[in-house]
């Protein structure tokens, strides 16, 4: 919708429309037949009247109608020839002219060829004698045809000879031997040619190899040598060559070379990388082709020929020539009277292309004179044209490489507006999207056309709408607004014409609830969901696909599989669609077999490497068995057997639903690839590995970071960098090129070449700047040069020291110091700060940063009414310089700290305060300040203060009553003031402090008595006797009482101790049991005691009764036990209620 409609298709306006004629169809420039088959020279043309056709032949009119071969096609000027045997006749150059009154339109001038087959000359070949290990071609020599046979080797029983990086065949047919082995004399060699025209093959007589191995044998088996040869170049030979190609075709080098071992091939370019989107890599690395050559492929190509003995390079200069291609081609014109216009006929190529112009099929120079065009080079103006000025004219851009043909005609009509579309079109589109709505006109002259909404407004173009010079109107983004009928109206001096477009705006299609990825056992029952949402009147099907091919019909927006198999895993896809639009989602179904859960992948397999480029291969992969889990990722690894064999290294991670990818790799890098794949259990195994692929060698692209330089003594500068990764290399031999020079001077660079990170430059000056940069080399070249960093020499002492040291402005804990600065020269390396020290202290350091003529500086955190002697030095990165000289003060008396303690002693009726002197008095003493209220609750009274001289650190002071509690604040004085104060609070007196302390006394007193200590004994003597008695019962099996819980209920849950016994709880074990003991903070202390600690184990049972049953009692299976009742554990108390 975007084209000129008038200009390019006025045949559309109908059979009264007069035009030129137009070639629309014709032959090939070079046309090459089958002398078997008839020839059909094509010409077709359009035009009002139909066209007439003459042909030229070589130049001169040929005269179809004398030749009874020779027929042309009605209402065409295609020719048929009957060749009958002699198709060679007619050979030659043919050029169609196509004629009305309007105008003559010329075809290209092809060039007929007949394609010929001939037979392979006879010749006897003798048997070709090379020793093991030189090298040999066989060459081929193919009898020349046309078009050139395609060739390829095999031996006389029909099979292909294997190719491969020792054996190989060159681009001229030729087969190459790098080197040769005694096998290949096992085989015969014979050069094949196929003609493509007549299908036919031919077969030249084959070569036999007699390959000497008398002297290559003895090395091996005898000497264990393993003889080598220095590689050489067979094709091409020398050191350089030069080839040229032409714009638009394929580059193809070729760089063949013998040696043992084999030689390996590697391509670059100079001073620019290979062109990693269109090169490609064959014949084993021998073979470098360049699809659709442009200007700036050429250069300089290198392959270099590499073994373990050494290698060799051969450089091809590559020129990049074009026949002619078109910048502007010239097109057809429709003019009205007296309207002015242009034809246009610009190309290129190399060399320059000539431009002849052409009117009706002759030169412009020997047409009849026309005073209303001008040909100026590559363009014709015309002006003023009138009626029955309409012709044809040709534009011939031509070089050595080939020519162009163009046909434009210009026509003068004078014609009303015409609508060249269809009429009243309704156009639906959906909402939010960019929309066009098509008017192709046609007028002459040119018609104005505007565009109207609901038949309002006054055109239609800007903001929202955009309006082209075809007529076409676009909408930037529909909206339900838009709705409407829309006309179109073109016109000019001699009338106008409208046309209607009806726009309807829809809500798009969207799936609302997308199916979900399911994990469902075999034989399972699988439904996915799929709702769609869609404007009401647009009809909407669901389709449903698996894996992108199975197709399944619509089931209320959902899919049910019933009893699933293995099989019918995979990817489930929804496609809901309308007539305007489409929307789709997709779920995974992943069927597992019964019992089994979710497992690791097994490995990928089948590892295919494709479309093999200088720094990219495509890898294909057969995903593993996913194992009732879906794969998520797939993680290729690499190993390369250069720089670090055997070391498998992560390269990319890919989506799991991919299995082919494009692999980005690094130069001169041979790898091999394996696949891991991952899903939410775990890694699989890798896969076995890929076959190796070689990459090409190149300069290193990278430049080695972290360059600087630095001085470890006073006159070198370290210069380190950062190695370049192995897969950086690009190539072998890498090194590093390092160049440094003084700073700010025209001296030449001194440069060293290393393989190391580090280079030293000794005897240099002290703490000099030097600018310094690098760059790696391998084989291949040099990558781009680092930038440029400042790095200086080592530094020294510096030689002086800061004078005029003084102080101001002594405070208590800060001075101002002054000094003034040394020369910037003496500090022998970079600055880093003045730095102030007292000799008093090793603790008081500061620095100084500044560069200023009169520098200043605040010491703070210094201590009070204290002595300082400090001295400065100048310090650079490395030393200290000498002292400066020495400056004595006193800080001024400040605040005093807190006392070193502050202590409270309560007597009965008195309090008795304590302290000592502050640790830091900072000054001189003149006593202490103590304030002091009373605190009731949250109730602070009236606050009471209390002098001291310094010679005072206690105090006492009677109190009001026995409970009344002080808050207490304790300072030292200075002259400057009062210190950090030490709060302490009075203890807390109340009526249980009271009694506990009355009881303390009274218990005190009593302990102290004889008669309470002998009541003790007998006490303890009366537990001892009956713990006794105690240990005699049990041992002969006598009944204790049984409390009276046996009705108590029993847990659910039997605890078994760790000694092997149960034990019952029921909801009052937590209750202080008869017979306890009771604390005084109310806790029930458990008896230590217990029944089981007298027996052998935890198998003792009760008796009904409660009564103990010996340590002879066999023990019970749990059934059994679990119906018994509890019994507690005796304690001494409860013994003297059974003795009771």
């Amino acid at each position: 919708t975007q084209l000129n409609c008038f200009s390019l298709h006025p045949p559309l306006l109908g059979t009264n429309m007069k035009q030129p004629p137009t070639i629309v169809k014709q032959s090939l420039k070079d046309y090459i037949v089958d002398p078997r088959d008839n020839i059909i020279i094509e010409c077709e043309a359009k035009g009002k009247p139909v066209p007439t056709f003459q042909w030229r032949r070589n130049g001169k009119f040929f005269n179809v109608g004398k030749d009874p071969r020779v027929i042309m096609r009605s209402r065409s000027g295609t020719l048929e020839i009957r060749s009958s045997g002699k198709s060679e006749d007619y050979e030659g150059e043919y050029q169609c002219f196509a004629s009305n009154e309007f105008g003559t339109a010329i075809s290209n001038k092809i060039l007929l060829r007949v394609s010929k087959s001939p037979l392979w000359p006879k010749e006897v070949l003798e048997p070709v004698v090379v020793r093991e290990g030189e090298s040999l071609f066989l060459p081929c020599n193919p009898p020349p045809g046309l078009p050139p046979p395609e060739t390829f080797w095999m031996d006389s029983f029909i099979m292909p000879i294997l190719q491969d990086k020792r054996v190989s065949m060159g681009l001229n047919g030729d087969l190459f031997f790098s080197n040769v082995l005694a096998k290949d004399a096992t085989t015969d060699y014979s050069c094949t040619a196929r003609f493509e025209f007549t299908h036919t093959i031919q077969q030249k007589n084959p070569y036999t190899l007699k390959v000497l191995t008398s002297e290559w044998r003895f090395l091996q088996d005898h000497l264990s040598l393993k003889k080598t040869y220095y590689p050489t170049f067979l094709s091409p030979k020398g050191l350089s060559s030069s080839k040229i190609v032409l714009r638009g075709e394929q580059l193809l080098l070729e760089c063949i070379a013998a040696g043992v071992p084999t030689p390996t091939i590697d391509w670059f370019k100079r001073g620019a990388d290979l062109p990693s989107k269109k090169v490609k890599i064959e014949n084993f690395g021998k073979t470098l082709r360049i699809f659709n050559v442009s200007e700036e492929d050429s250069g300089d190509y290198t392959c270099m020929a590499s073994n373990k003995i050494g290698s060799i390079r051969h450089s091809v200069e590559v020129q990049v020539k074009a026949a002619p291609y078109w910048l502007d081609n010239p097109t057809n014109l429709v003019l009205a009277p007296d309207e002015n216009g242009r034809l246009v006929c610009r190309a290129r190529g190399n060399p320059k292309p000539t431009i002849q112009w052409l009117v009706n099929g002759e030169p412009i120079e020997s047409s009849l004179p026309n005073p209303n065009q001008q040909v100026l080079g590559d363009t014709i103006l015309f002006h003023s044209v009138q009626i029955g000025s309409s012709a044809v004219y040709q534009c011939n851009a031509s070089n050595e490489h080939g020519y162009l043909l163009a046909n434009a005609f210009v026509n003068i009509l004078d014609m009303a507006p015409r609508m060249l579309g269809p009429k009243n079109q309704l156009i639906k589109v959906i909402e939010n999207n960019k929309t066009f709505l098509d008017c192709p006109f046609f007028g002459s002259p040119f018609p104005l056309l505007r565009w109207f909404k609901n038949g309002l407004g006054s055109g239609l173009d800007g903001g929202q709408y955009k309006l082209y010079h075809n007529g076409t109107l676009e909408i930037k983004q529909a909206r339900p607004e838009d709705q409407g009928t829309y006309t179109c109206v073109a016109s000019n001096i001699l009338g106008k014409m409208e046309n209607q477009v009806r726009l309807e705006v829809k809500e798009p299609t969207r799936i609302v609830r997308a199916p979900e990825h399911v994990t469902q056992p075999k034989g399972s029952t699988v439904r996915f969901h799929c709702r769609v949402k869609h404007d009401p009147s647009l009809p909407a099907t669901v389709t449903w696909l698996k894996d992108d091919n199975g197709r399944f019909k619509k089931d209320e927006e959902s899919l049910t599989i019933h009893n699933v198999n293995p099989e019918d895993g995979g990817t489930y896809t929804c496609t809901a669609k309308t007539e305007i639009d489409e929307d789709s989602a997709s779920a995974r179904l992943t069927v597992t077999v019964c019992c089994s859960l979710p497992g690791r992948p097994d490995p990928p397999q089948d590892l295919e490497l494709s479309d093999p480029s200088a720094r990219s291969v495509r890898l294909t992969w057969v995903p593993g068995n996913e194992n009732n889990s879906p794969v998520t990722h797939f993680l290729v690894q690499f190993e390369e057997d250069r720089w670090e064999p055997g070391k498998w290294q992560n390269l990319s991670i890919f989506d799991g639903n991919l299995n082919s990818v494009n692999l980005q790799l690094s130069p001169f890098v041979n790898y091999q690839f394996r696949v891991i794949a991952i899903n939410a259990v775990g890694q699989s195994q890798p896969s076995l590995p890929s076959a190796r692929y070689q990459t090409s060698g190149a300069h290193p692209d990278v430049v080695p970071s972290g360059l600087k330089g630095w001085g470890s003594k006073k006159n070198n500068m370290e210069i380190t960098w950062q190695a370049l990764k192995n897969t950086e290399r690009n190539g072998l031999n890498l090194r590093y090129v390092v160049s440094w020079r003084r700073k700010d001077t025209e001296e030449e660079w001194d440069n060293i070449t290393t393989t190391r990170t580090k280079h030293i430059i000794h005897n240099t000056d002290t703490y000099v700047p030097y600018e310094i940069k690098i760059q790696a080399v391998n084989d291949f070249g040099h990558s781009p040069e680092s930038n440029i960093v400042i790095g200086y020499s080592g530094e020294d002492k510096p030689s002086a020291a800061p004078t005029e040291l003084r102080v101001s402005k002594i405070n208590s804990t800060k001075v101002n110091i002054h000094w003034v600065p040394v020369d910037p020269s003496t500090v022998n390396g970079e600055f880093k700060e003045y730095k102030v020290s007292d000799q008093t202290s090793t603790k008081l350091h500061k620095g100084f940063f500044t560069t200023a003529e009169h520098p200043s500086g605040i010491l703070t955190e210094l201590f009070p009414y204290s002595k300082y002697k400090m001295y400065m030095v100048v310090a650079n990165k490395e030393y200290e310089g000498p002292l400066s000289n020495t400056v004595e003060f006193y800080t001024k008396e400040g605040e005093p700290g807190a006392p070193k303690y502050f202590r409270i002693q309560r007597h009965t009726d008195v309090v008795h305060l304590k302290w000592d002197k502050p640790l830091e008095p900072n000054g001189v003493l003149i006593g202490y300040t103590l304030q002091y209220h009373t605190v009731n609750g949250t109730q602070a009274g009236e606050r009471k203060v209390q002098s001291f001289p310094p010679n005072v650190t206690e105090y006492i002071m009677n109190l009001p009553n026995r409970f009344t509690r002080f808050k207490f604040y304790l300072a030292a004085r200075t002259q400057v003031g009062a210190g950090e104060v030490y709060a302490v609070e009075s203890p807390h007196f109340t009526n249980e402090g009271q009694q506990a302390s009355c009881l303390t006394l009274i218990i005190g007193y009593i302990a102290t008595q004889g008669w309470f200590i002998g009541l003790m004994c007998a006490v303890a003597l009366l537990v001892l006797i009956l713990l006794i008695v105690c240990f005699i019962k049990r041992s002969r099996g006598g009944k204790y009482p049984v409390r009276e819980k046996k009705d108590l209920p029993l847990d659910a849950v039997d605890h078994k101790d760790q000694d092997g016994s149960f034990d019952y709880h029921s909801d009052e074990d937590n209750k202080p049991l008869q017979g306890s003991q009771t604390s005084l903070d109310g806790n029930v202390k458990e008896s230590d005691d217990s029944l089981v600690d007298y027996g052998e184990g935890g198998d003792g049972q009760f008796n009904e009764d409660g009564s103990f049953i010996g340590q002879y009692t066999v023990k019970k299976d749990k059934e059994e036990t679990e119906g018994n009742e509890s019994s507690e554990a005796t304690s001494p108390v409860n013994v003297i209620y059974s003795l009771a």
